[in-house]
């Protein structure tokens, strides 16, 4: 009878394991196993062994920024249009004054910092402009349409034709060396599934709204130009992120999906999430899926500028195995607490501001999870210059964190916790107008 059990268990483990690397992929065939393996390529080539050189790269980045620290809370949010341009943090001051933009959209492609800072998205392809808000083929989905777009094997730099509201039948498989933005135009992929970023690289999510998202029921769907295949039924993820590498989510406003906002899991790495504006929602973030699956341990996360808001709870982010540089980024609101971890990873906050719940078994900033003291004392886990406010308290633990290997070529410099309020006023997704600054 206890080796029935065991095998009972073990065969379970084995099915969630094996679903877990497939990640919704029905049959994982020859074209899957093959774009698997390339991705973990390009992931080894975009991880850097030397993470903290890159959070020193941001660090220089922002040394030049204005100490201006008077902004008030209530002028969060967006520019009216008599207002002088205010880019407030480093990425924003590469595109967003410039009144032209709309004649420019490709240098955004140059403004990414931190781990994502390598990526280009479509910048080397043409134009292509979504005119078709609809969804209802998803193995030959019609030109003028979002999946049309984002399946496509070239590069593609894709835009929006006018104010939109996409509702995707099933989850959107996006196909590498591809920027979605969202500029001139209010665009909400909402009521339906989410993005998903699997086993590609290269990959822009730039100025949408993400809202409502539901898990997706599967099916038949298109992936590329050359291939299609069976899907089981994801996650409700607003943006899922699986063994995928060169990846910048700036400027989207999320709320209220199924399961994640913004999940990264199965080796990914490389990744920039930055200026965006999150709100009501339970599980926020998860860097990393699983205490058994190594292969996150490459896995390079920058967290700057974001503000998280109103009507969350916890997970902003929750990490395993991998390196997260959380910095500058401004916690107004948190019910269980707001960064949190398991197996060891690396988390490096700084020039934060959290501001605590009232609840008093809530002030910890972050939680530990499935260890012991004993275990999670060795974790590096270190606040710099964070901004602690209505009792908000953040547990150190590890060693010392050696900084004398940043450089101003890899690493984000963050500012004090009370320049936060400035530095993610104009988070979320923009309205930017032609001929104007956005």
């Amino acid at each position: 009878m206890e080796s029935s059990w065991k095998l009972f268990f073990f065969s379970l483990l084995f099915l969630s394991s094996a679903a877990l690397a497939y990640a919704h992929i029905a049959e994982y065939d020859d074209y899957w196993q093959n774009k698997a393996a390339l991705a973990r390529s390009h992931a080894e080539a975009a991880y850097n062994p030397d993470p903290e050189s890159v959070a020193s790269h941001f660090n220089a980045a922002m040394h030049g920024m204005a100490d201006n620290t008077t902004i008030r809370r209530g002028l969060r949010g967006q520019r009216k249009h008599n207002e002088p341009c205010l880019a407030t943090n480093p990425i924003d001051r590469c595109w967003r004054c410039e009144p032209n933009w709309i004649h420019h959209r490709k240098k955004l492609a140059t403004c990414a910092k931190g781990f994502g800072r390598h990526v280009t998205g479509g910048l080397r392809g043409d134009f292509y402009v979504v005119t078709d808000t609809s969804d209802d083929d998803l193995v030959n989905p019609r030109p003028g349409t979002l999946r049309y777009g984002v399946i496509q094997d070239r590069p593609l730099w894709i835009v929006f034709e006018r104010d939109m509201v996409i509702r995707l039948s099933e989850e959107l498989i996006i196909n590498s060396n591809k920027t979605i933005d969202g500029r001139g135009a209010n665009v909400r992929i909402a009521n339906g599934a989410g993005l998903t970023i699997q086993y590609v690289q290269n990959v822009i999510i730039h100025n949408i709204h993400i809202v409502d998202i539901k898990a997706g029921s599967g099916g038949m769907i298109r992936d590329s130009e050359h291939h299609y295949g069976l899907r089981t039924r994801s996650d409700g993820d607003g943006i899922s992120i699986f063994g995928a590498s060169n990846v910048w989510i700036d400027h989207v406003s999320m709320r209220n999906c199924m399961d994640g906002l913004i999940d990264a899991i199965m080796g990914s790495t490389a990744i920039t999430i930055s200026n965006n504006h999150l709100t009501d929602h339970n599980d926020v973030m998860l860097f990393g899926a699983s205490d058994s699956y190594s292969g996150d341990s490459i896995m390079q996360i920058t967290v700057a500028f974001n503000h998280f808001g109103k009507g969350l709870v916890q997970r902003m982010p929750r990490c395993r195995w991998g390196f997260v540089h959380v910095v500058n980024n401004d916690y107004t609101h948190w019910l269980m607490y707001a960064i949190g971890g398991s197996k060891n990873p690396t988390i490096l906050s700084q020039g934060n501001r959290f501001i605590a719940p009232p609840e008093i078994f809530a002030k910890e900033v972050t939680k530990r999870i499935y260890a012991t003291d004993d275990t999670w004392k060795n974790w590096n886990w270190k606040s710099q210059d964070d901004l602690m406010q209505n009792g908000a308290y953040f547990t150190e633990s590890g060693g010392t964190m050696d900084t004398s290997k940043y450089t101003s070529e890899d690493v984000i410099k963050s500012k004090p916790g009370t320049f936060v309020t400035r530095l993610t006023r104009f988070s979320g997704a923009l309205d930017c107008h032609p001929n104007k600054p956005c």
